[in-house]
């Protein structure tokens, strides 16, 4: 759904880029409280494969394909705050280097696509885990729940956009109408992919997912035909600090692993069909006025490599050159954030012994 240059006029676009800056400015603050020193090369990862995953598009049929958004993800796994950043940082590194979504409609896509998806997934996700029974099957179904809402709320934003400032003169109700049946499909997959990668690191560490870290069930005894919590058991020693971070490093080379592999291999096996945004303006006439990409002469334009002439080549090197760029910046981005908060945390007075 990156909507590119010319499909939404320059007043409008300036304001979605306004609000888009306001957006990246709060979660620049409310990710110091979600990241640290552990979680922050985490959040770098999860950008990276966010932006792994964006380039495998998947038919839905009727020659439309689609792509994942990524915010229901990432905010499940890192956070809300963080993972708006996480999808500003793919948006900003695919429009800049790929020529993917107009630089103009940078704002407008982060809105739609960051701050929309982001807010949308996370706010029922957490009404969702509140409501079932708690464990890993809550976060799952809640996964899948956000995941799949996120995507239809996102086409009813750039609609939105769209009524306020289209370039072209298309019914609103017309375009309403085609972003969301194309877009409730497309959030079919968002879910199976959302809740398959929350899922498979539930299983292995569900103390790095972030949606999951307040789950933890008390045990249950029955006493006398009746369920009470069980008393607290002894605290256990503190794991060595090598093996938790080891653990860890595993999760994260896995992943990096997976990303790298989808986005240099799996990524020639899309769809090449139109994603749904792009059909709807081809159908409906939306793109009549949309304009060529500023970079649209960059070296990694449009996924491949200038010079390389074998396309399964050039898709490769341009995807694994995507997805450790976006890994760079984003872990830089959260990792500054974390210190941030530990400077702010070393920074204030400790506070006075109360005497005997």
């Amino acid at each position: 759904m990156h909507v590119p240059d010319g499909f939404i006029n320059a007043p409008v676009s300036a304001a979605a880029g306004l609000v888009a800056a306001g957006a990246v400015a709060a979660g620049l603050r409310g990710a110091r409280r979600e990241l640290d020193d552990r979680t922050a090369p985490l959040a770098g990862l999860v950008a990276a494969f966010v932006f792994a995953v964006q380039m495998l598009n998947f038919p839905v049929g009727a020659g439309t394909s689609g792509h994942l958004l990524g915010g229901a993800l990432a905010a499940i796994l890192v956070g809300p705050w963080t993972g708006l950043l996480c999808i500003a940082v793919v948006l900003l590194m695919q429009g800049v280097l790929f020529a993917d979504g107009g630089l103009t409609a940078l704002g407008v896509n982060i809105t739609i696509m960051g701050g929309v998806t982001v807010l949308t997934a996370y706010a029922v996700f957490r009404g969702l885990v509140k409501l079932l029974p708690r464990g890993r099957r809550a976060v799952t179904v809640a996964s899948f729940a956000a995941a799949l809402v996120s995507v239809p709320a996102s086409a009813a934003a750039f609609t939105l956009l769209y009524a306020l400032g289209g370039t072209t003169n298309v019914p609103v109700g017309d375009v309403l109408w085609a972003m969301l049946g194309v877009h409730t499909l497309i959030g079919l997959g968002e879910a199976a992919i959302t809740t398959a990668t929350v899922g498979a690191v539930i299983a292995v560490r569900p103390d790095l997912v972030y949606g999951a870290r307040d789950l933890a069930e008390p045990l249950k005894l029955r006493v006398d035909g009746r369920l009470v919590d069980a008393a607290p058991a002894p605290t256990a020693p503190t794991p060595a600090p090598a093996r938790t971070g080891g653990s860890a490093r595993k999760v994260w080379a896995a992943g990096l692993a997976a990303s790298v592999v989808l986005a240099a291999f799996v990524s020639f096996y899309a769809s090449a069909d139109p994603d749904g945004l792009e059909r709807v303006a081809a159908d409906y006439g939306i793109d009549e006025k949309a304009e060529d990409h500023a970079v649209a002469d960059s070296p990694l334009a449009d996924y491949g490599v200038t010079g390389v002439t074998d396309a399964r080549l050039s898709g490769g090197l341009a995807g694994t050159l995507g997805v450790a760029g976006t890994l760079a910046v984003g872990t830089g981005v959260f990792w500054a954030a974390a210190r941030r908060r530990a400077a702010a945390a070393a920074a204030q007075p400790a506070r006075p012994k109360e005497s005997a």
